[in-house]
């Protein structure tokens, strides 16, 4: 009998990682997607070190065993076998590397060292050292120091040792690898081959122009990177604004507890227990031995060379049919709902959408959620431009973003200098839904327009993270935006809507009425079955809910990107849902809810996960769709997914990423046939792919 109920929510999360390293392996995915790939997998690493594992550490300290929370697990056996499934993962990688660098390698592209520097080469990088890299070094020698320099959070820095002539007398020193220059720099060539060196290596090559004070017999440097616990612990203090708060907060980050210590593995005995001894590393932190370089988050930023043969082909955003970005959007969104489907279609229309508002005499108000913003955001931009033209902007902006709350605080700064009325949250909620409204004078009567998304309103990321957003003038949805909105201001009053669906008051009782109405549906012999894509699912009584309507009878298909903690395919559990999980060039990120209801379908769009901190822990927003049109494009999209035979991997209690199966000729990707889908719907031909 099968007694496992749940998958550990982090080793879930690893397992997807795993699959991100999947796509640096697989020989059909473009080489130089492949070091993109390879980046992205440790810079989601480095996160989870961050967060995650930083929380299940802090709960191993605290003596306590959290296994009721941790699914029947300890905190202290999870703090090993993640670190054991990290080695594993970071042993991997760096074969992935080699393997893909001796690829790049048959196409003229050469990464270097500095034992390889030609004499050309050498002039040229003398030059670069003094004029670009020499002045952004910061290099300290440590033995003598009282105190132990603080070690940044996620900073690749290489441990220098040097070795004196006259008394073999060791010295050590650290040189921050600087990462306001690009790590990866491109040497002149007079052949048609490419090639790149690392500024570690340029570093190691000067070497000795760097410590030329020092009469040494041998200097060598190795690679050590940390990662630092990045919970944010907000002041109490009355006094203080929020904004104060988290900015306090974020600056005191960077002295969070080491929670991860990766080392180059060639590095000296000696000068590794140096370093160990001096930062306090101590057995029960993770120690992960590494190869030469670190960070190779930096690989997502590795010059193209001009190679675009060696990566995906860009698609066109395609438009939205029916909706010009040269006219008028609210006069189009007046007569009917749109849904915009990034990056298949293209993220202008939400900008034109802020542009048309800010501008119209007849808008009067605009109010709006932002979570995560892009570097130079037109948003913003908008939203200040509106502000200039005398209407009333309210912005409810998350300072609380992870890993976004300097950005945030910055704008938040430029926003009230332009008079725009900011709201900072609610207490111990983070405000995670993406909604828009507006209210223009229409007939001497304020009608309603606005917005409704599954993402963050982030130009840069509608570039590759999927997400659908409902355009609509639907009169009582866009009051429960508002009601949403006097939530933010006045938040010991509960709010009741209509048509939204809102956490934390609704979603969970809400979705629990979804689920036990497609139980009575399957019972009573009709039409049942649920249709759930999702980035997470890890709340244990979601998943006891949808359990019971397996046992039930119900046919429940999942898309749940990443973390799984639901095992599906069990008899007498789970034989009901089947779960699988995409990952490919674009990043899935929609949340879309469909329901069979004895034949009567409803589909619903969120921002929220079936998470606990989605359904419990923030403001989320649910929302239902009434255009027939769109609720079929939201099934298709749904359906084209599942069909999925090239990207999609199973999820399992084995935890093995395998792959749905193809027989080699009936190739489905779900991405490619996306795009297609959207290209017969503006009469396109389908030879663009990506």
């Amino acid at each position: 009998m099968f007694d496992q109920k749940y998958i550990d929510r982090e080793k879930s999360w690893l397992a997807f990682n795993a699959r991100v390293l999947q796509e640096a392996a697989d020989d059909s995915v473009p080489l130089l997607d492949r070091l993109r790939f390879l980046g992205i997998f440790s810079n989601n690493l480095d996160e989870f070190f961050r967060v995650r594992f930083a929380a299940i550490r802090r709960l191993s300290l605290s003596g306590k065993s959290g296994e009721k929370i941790l699914g029947g697990i300890s905190a202290q056996q999870l703090v090993k076998d993640i670190t054991e499934i990290v080695i594993e993962h970071q042993t991997e990688s760096l074969a992935i590397l080699r393997e893909i660098e001796l690829r790049l390698e048959t196409e003229n592209i050469f990464i270097i060292d500095e034992s390889e520097i030609s004499t050309e080469q050498e002039v040229f990088l003398k030059d670069y050292f003094i004029q670009t890299l020499s002045p952004e070094l910061v290099t300290i020698i440590l033995n003598d120091l009282a105190e132990f320099p603080l070690l940044k959070d996620n900073i690749g820095y290489l441990a220098v040792k040097l070795v004196m002539k006259e008394d073999e007398a060791v010295h050590y020193a650290i040189i921050e690898i600087p990462k306001t220059i690009n790590r990866f720099v491109v040497l002149p060539s007079n052949d048609n081959k490419k090639y790149v060196i690392l500024i570690d290596d340029v570093i190691r090559h000067n070497l000795k122009s760097i410590f030329n004070i020092f009469d040494c017999e041998s200097i060598s440097a190795h690679m050590i990177k940390i990662s630092r616990d990045a919970q944010l612990d907000i002041d109490s203090d009355l006094s203080k604004s929020m904004l104060e708060k988290i900015s306090t907060s974020v600056k005191e980050r960077r002295i969070g507890e080491p929670v991860r210590f990766i080392y180059d593995q060639m590095i000296e005995e000696d000068t590794l227990q140096f370093f160990l001894d001096k930062m306090k590393i101590v057995s029960t932190d993770s120690i992960i031995p590494g190869g030469r370089y670190h960070n190779r988050r930096d690989y997502m930023e590795f010059p193209n060379l001009g190679r675009f043969d060696l990566l995906y082909k860009k698609n066109i955003p395609l438009p939205i049919p029916g909706l010009n970005l040269e006219g008028s959007i609210l006069e189009k969104i007046s007569k009917k709902d749109y849904l915009l489907h990034a990056p298949y279609q293209s993220f202008s229309y939400l900008t034109k959408f802020l542009r048309e508002a800010a501008l119209d005499p007849k808008v009067t108000s605009i109010k709006i959620t932002l979570y995560r913003l892009a570097k130079n955001s037109q948003i913003i931009s908008s939203l200040i431009n509106a502000a200039k033209n005398g209407k009333k902007v309210t912005v409810q902006i998350e300072l609380q973003a992870r890993f976004d709350e300097a950005s945030n605080i910055s704008y938040s700064e430029q926003m009230q200098q332009e008079g725009i009325d900011l709201i900072f949250g609610i207490k111990g909620l983070k405000v995670h839904s993406k909604i828009c409204v507006i209210e223009r004078i229409e007939n001497e009567k304020t009608k309603r327009y606005g917005f409704i998304s599954t993402g963050n309103f982030n130009e840069a990321t509608a570039k590759i993270y999927t997400d659908v957003t409902l355009f609509t003038s639907h009169q009582q949805i866009l009051k429960d935006i508002s009601k949403i909105f006097d939530f933010f201001n006045i938040n010991y009053r509960v709010h009741r809507y209509k048509h939204l669906i809102v956490s934390p008051h609704y979603t969970r009782s809400k979705f629990y009425k979804f689920i036990e109405r497609e139980i009575s549906h399957a019972r009573a012999g009709r039409i049942a079955y649920m249709k759930l894509k999702m980035n997470s699912l890890s709340d244990f009584a979601m998943i006891d809910k949808l359990y019971e309507a397996s046992n039930a009878g119900v046919k429940i298909q999942l898309e749940v990107r990443g973390i799984c903690s639901l095992i599906p395919g069990i008899k007498g559990m789970s034989e009901n849902i089947e779960a699988i999980s995409i990952v490919d060039n674009y990043l899935e990120h929609s949340r879309i809810y469909i329901f069979g209801n004895g034949g009567q379908t409803e589909v619903y769009i969120s921002s929220a996960d079936f998470m606990t901190r989605n359904l419990d822990g923030r403001v989320e927003v649910t929302c239902p769709i009434y255009d027939e049109d769109i609720k079929n494009e939201l099934i298709e999209n749904f359906d084209i997914a599942w069909k999925g035979n090239v990207k999609a991997r199973f999820h399992s209690y084995k935890l093995d990423n395998k792959y749905r199966s193809n027989d080699g000729e009936n190739i489905f990707r779900a991405q490619i046939e996306t795009y297609k889908y959207y290209q017969r719907k503006v009469g396109l031909s389908e030879k663009i792919i990506l």
